[in-house]
């Protein structure tokens, strides 16, 4: 399994990359943008996140969202759905959020529980919500060279090897295990310079 703390080899030299250390400078970047955001434009980022049943991973991925968030100073709201929610109670509430000013973020985790659609779910999401990047209009734009929201996890990773090894020139990208959800966008975001 490839984790931030693992050994990179760059020009025949193993680097470290501290996670942890870029992810506190990366927090208080995002936070000194959101202070100018509140300062010069009355506005809060609002984040919504639903959760649906459970699941211990995700239980913890979505408190550690949360923290994070508000951590920068943006609005963070979390959503809790039962196991036995319908696929009729996520779309009405994904509806909600989209309509809701207060909200910019839309974030559903995966995975859902096997009654609820979550090709339908995600499609539901507004495009200029879609935070995960996964709407297939946000996929369509990175994917074509056009502005649009790309998934945070290869994003984050994307970032973190810019900021330790310099400039990322062509290549090959090899990783184990990569979920589609995040693994997908990879080409597009490396060829697109996406990571500043």
């Amino acid at each position: 399994m490839v984790t931030t703390r693992d050994i990179l080899s760059s020009g025949g030299q193993a680097r470290r990359i501290d996670g942890k250390a870029e992810a506190a400078r990366l927090t208080a970047e995002v936070a000194a943008a959101v202070a100018t955001l509140k300062a010069r434009h009355d506005l809060t980022p609002g984040l919504a996140v639903v959760i649906v049943g459970e699941d211990p991973a995700s239980q913890i991925y979505v408190r550690n969202k949360g923290e994070r968030s508000r951590e920068a100073g943006m609005l963070s709201l979390t959503h809790r759905l039962p196991e036995s929610a319908t696929e009729a109670e996520l779309l009405a509430l994904v509806e909600q959020l989209n309509d809701d000013p207060s909200i910019h973020g839309i974030l559903v985790q995966l995975p859902l529980p096997p009654q609820i659609d979550s090709a339908a779910v995600l499609a539901a999401i507004s495009p200029d919500k879609d935070v995960d990047g996964f709407h297939v209009v946000n996929a369509g734009r990175l994917a074509t060279g056009q502005a649009g929201l790309v998934s945070c996890t290869p994003l984050g990773c994307l970032i973190l090897l810019r900021r330790t090894l310099g400039e990322l020139r062509a290549g090959r990208l090899w990783w184990s295990g990569a979920p589609t959800s995040w693994a997908s966008p990879w080409p597009s975001c490396c060829s697109r310079r996406t990571a500043r």
